[in-house]
């Protein structure tokens, strides 16, 4: 029988995961202003020199526990023509993620913080705004894009605060599909 002494091994990727979670509690609880990354080492229970280890600094663990909470999928992706309709079945039928709604409440509760609203602005041009841009196409494609993201936001967050197609008819549900699929379509389309 051998043993072996020494230092205890570490599972990087289980201390960078569960910093990650601290990280989102916090920030969705307190905002960009008001976490600190002794905080969210206290929370796992580690050292703070560990956090900058794993994120660099405070604004890209900011970065990281908005990007987290979001799926990473593209819903553009896919077969353009029936764009519309899939995106549209998706905000009316689909599955509400709560990680998306923790995203959101991140940003929210940090808008007042000139440092998170430029994290928040360039993670959102780079990950979210350009690639749409780009895949719709033409001049006028920064505008859809804007207005296509606004409609989306709008209709994620509406979706939360009244319960969703739970608290509709049928009948009406399949008619906000119906012109949500259109107006989407129409924005993809130019």
């Amino acid at each position: 029988m051998t043993f072996v002494c020494g230092p205890r091994m570490r599972n990087s990727l289980a201390t960078r995961a569960a910093l990650l979670d601290a990280a989102v509690k916090r920030f969705t609880r307190d905002g960009y202003d008001d976490v600190g990354m002794r905080d969210v080492a206290g929370d796992v229970g580690i050292d703070a020199a560990l956090v900058v280890r794993y994120f660099g600094s405070k604004e890209q663990l900011f970065e990281a526990a908005i990007d987290a909470c979001f799926d990473g999928e593209h819903f553009w992706e896919g077969d353009r023509a029936d764009f519309g309709r899939r995106l549209a079945d998706q905000l009316v039928y689909g599955d509400t993620k709560p990680g998306k709604m923790q995203g959101l409440s991140i940003i929210l509760r940090s808008m007042g913080s000139a440092k998170a609203v430029e994290v928040v602005q360039r993670s959102c041009v780079q990950d979210f705004m350009q690639p749409l841009t780009d895949w719709m196409g033409g001049d006028d494609a920064p505008v859809r894009a804007r207005l296509m993201a606004g409609l989306l936001m709008g209709m994620s967050i509406g979706r939360e605060m009244t319960g969703g197609p739970q608290t509709l008819s049928p009948e009406h549900c399949e008619l906000m599909r119906d012109r949500l699929a259109d107006l989407l379509q129409s924005l993809a389309d130019g």
